[in-house]
């Protein structure tokens, strides 16, 4: 019954979905990520399918489930870059959970619906959010008046007594003349005090492996109704206060219990989980020890990833349309080691690649968010113009490609660690005086300088990370 009567007053779910098709998903994520076009072509096939279920009738709408990925592939390749691009681009409720943490003692059997709980948390700021930047004009004039109505009688009784048929009209001059002082930030730093509401509630905690959130339940919001509010002299600059004053009015702009509505609705049809290291528990039927463990992490997440409701502190979550990704590396396991029903759940397997020299090239410099740019930023923080050659750029890639073959391939993540190394002297010793050069150009010798000894030692490459 809850069930209907949210979606009753909660509209549809409208975001970026409809208005990308799967080969404008697959563009938007080349921009962030090299290669692994298959990949890129299953989730945005997903993401679409998601979007076409919304356009079907009510009466089969319901019976479509969404077909739930496992992408395969080693670390470092992109895995967990697709999914998280892929909820940002969507706008939709992400949360990233490591499948071997449930195997941790104290967790089988009772924490894998908190991954579902995260994801309600989550769908709740981003809708708060929304609401709070659809009426942030609003709460900033408000917080303004406030003020300016607190500051004005103070302002009004330094200047002395004034006459009675002048009174008005100077108490409306000097309200106007204090406004614009605000407005052009002249008293930001000028000290006031104020009566703030203070936490009238003690922290409070839950011995033993179960918390609060973990049974949905937040004592907060159960006590703060029956509670007197409790106010408290506090002293802040004025721009502080304008802060303080524009939380407040947002408070009272934003109504929580349609935030927590719709925020519900969103996780139920378009929020995402990713579900990391899933290889981590699989296990060959018949094992013991560990292996009855991962067994049993498989069978409380079935579930889960079937569809069933789950309650949250917001209220209950169904996952039925939930879209689940999975990964893992599968180096000692296979998919076809998890259990039957698992397996059944999610029936897309997209192979991811592992890295050529070429892809590491193009990731130091084509994507968006590319290495080189970002190390360029860095140092532009300091004042020093930070450039690469192209041969250079090409030599770290070759040094990171032949250190991820000799010694442990971690993908684009070895890039890290090599361009942290050849710029360790550089990070460490800027910013330089004014005299001194600002122009840092790194070309194929520094980088040989820096790294080929490194790269030749098998046994010092393991010290790169």
């Amino acid at each position: 019954m809850a069930k209907k009567s949210r979606k009753s007053s909660v509209k549809p779910v409208v975001s970026a979905e409809q208005y990308l098709t799967p080969k404008q998903i697959v563009i938007e994520l080349d921009a962030y990520i090299i290669g692994q076009h298959k990949a890129k072509r299953a989730v945005a096939i997903a993401l679409r399918n998601r979007w076409r279920r919304q356009q079907i009738d009510e009466s089969l709408r319901d019976e479509i489930m969404p077909n739930n990925i496992i992408l395969i592939g080693p670390t470092g390749v992109g895995k967990t870059e697709i999914a998280r691009r892929l909820a940002k681009l969507a706008g939709a409720p992400f949360v990233k959970v490591e499948a071997t943490k449930f195997t941790e003692v104290g967790y089988v059997g009772r924490d894998v619906e908190s991954m579902i709980r995260d994801l309600a948390e989550a769908s709740v700021v981003i809708t708060r959010s929304e609401r709070e930047a659809a009426v942030r004009e609003a709460s900033i004039a408000a917080a303004h008046e406030r003020l300016t109505d607190m500051l004005t009688p103070q302002r009004r009784a330094s200047m002395g007594s004034f006459d009675d048929g002048d009174d008005q009209e100077t108490y409306a001059e000097v309200r106007e003349r204090i406004s614009k002082e605000l407005l052009s930030g002249t008293l930001d730093e000028t000290l006031i005090e104020l009566d703030a509401e203070v936490e009238t509630l003690p922290q409070m905690h839950v011995l033993g492996p179960i918390g609060l959130d973990d049974m949905g339940i937040n004592i907060q919001d159960m006590l703060g109704g029956i509670l007197p509010k409790r106010s408290k002299k506090r002293k802040m600059t004025i721009a502080e206060a304008r802060r303080y004053f524009e939380e407040e009015e947002t408070d009272k702009l934003i109504d929580m219990e349609s935030v927590t509505a719709e925020a519900l609705h969103r996780a139920e049809q378009s929020g995402i989980v990713f579900i990391d290291e899933i290889d981590k528990i699989a296990a060959k039927t018949g094992g013991a020890g560990p292996d009855v463990s991962r067994e049993g992490v498989q069978r409380d997440l079935l579930p889960v990833v079937e569809g069933s409701a789950v309650n949250t502190k917001y209220g209950v979550l169904r996952t039925d349309h939930v879209l689940f990704i999975a990964s893992g590396a599968f180096h000692v396991s296979k998919p076809s080691d998890l259990i039957p029903e698992l397996q059944g759940r999610f029936p897309i397997r997209a192979d991811l690649d592992s890295l050529t020299e070429a892809d590491l090239r193009q990731i130091l410099t084509a994507p968006r968010n590319a290495l080189v740019r970002q190390y360029e930023a860095i140092m532009a923080a300091d004042g020093v113009k930070l450039s690469f050659t192209a041969e250079a750029i090409g030599e770290i890639a070759a040094i990171a490609a032949r250190v991820n073959e000799e010694v442990a391939n971690i993908g684009a993540r070895r890039l890290h660690a090599i361009m942290t190394t050849l710029l360790d002297d550089l990070l460490f010793d800027a910013p330089y005086k004014a005299e001194k050069v600002t122009e840092v150009k790194i070309t194929v010798a520094d980088v040989r300088a820096r790294l080929e000894d490194l790269s030749r030692n098998t046994d010092l490459s393991r010290f790169v990370l």
